[in-house]
């Protein structure tokens, strides 16, 4: 019976991310967590002389969340770009999963054509001891995944 080996379990804190907006690239170190995910959309396929409602995939949408210590005001000023011209801005999004040690290897996600859906404008919370953060929702139109995990060996 082959197990897990826990040395090939990847850490999030050793993530790596970086944002290219408008050609220039971002690093993303003041991220504390990002979370994309891939849904079908799925319509219905009424079949005759069946009970249930078979569906079948129609296409699919992207939206993430990222999280960000409240310490750059790049995002704010794009969202103010749109606010004044009514230009809009897009970005790609590169996410690289990696432990040290880990035979499990790299993932190398790229999310592209990112928008972000809203952005904090100003803040600031006097009773909290904890470090300003704000929570970034956002679409994506496409997606790859340019380094993959290796399969995973067990021990």
């Amino acid at each position: 019976m082959a197990f897990f080996r826990e040395t090939d379990a990847i850490s999030g804190k050793m993530a790596k991310a970086y944002a290219t907006i408008n050609g220039q690239v971002e690093e993303l170190f003041y991220a504390k967590s990002l979370e994309a995910t891939i849904e079908k959309n799925k319509v219905d396929v009424p079949v005759l002389g069946k009970t249930n409602t078979p569906q079948r995939s129609a296409g699919w949408s992207g939206t993430g969340t990222m999280t960000i210590y409240y310490v750059t005001s790049l995002f704010r000023q794009l969202m103010r770009q749109y606010v004044q011209t009514g230009q809009d801005f897009w970005f790609d999004l590169m996410v690289v999963n990696e432990q040290p040690g880990s035979s499990t290897g790299r993932q190398t996600t790229m999310l592209k054509g990112c928008n972000l859906d809203s952005v904090i404008a100003a803040r600031f919370d006097a009773t909290s001891d904890d470090m300003l953060e704000e929570e970034m929702p956002f679409t994506f139109n496409d997606y790859d995944i340019k380094d993959q995990f290796n399969p995973p060996v067990g021990s």
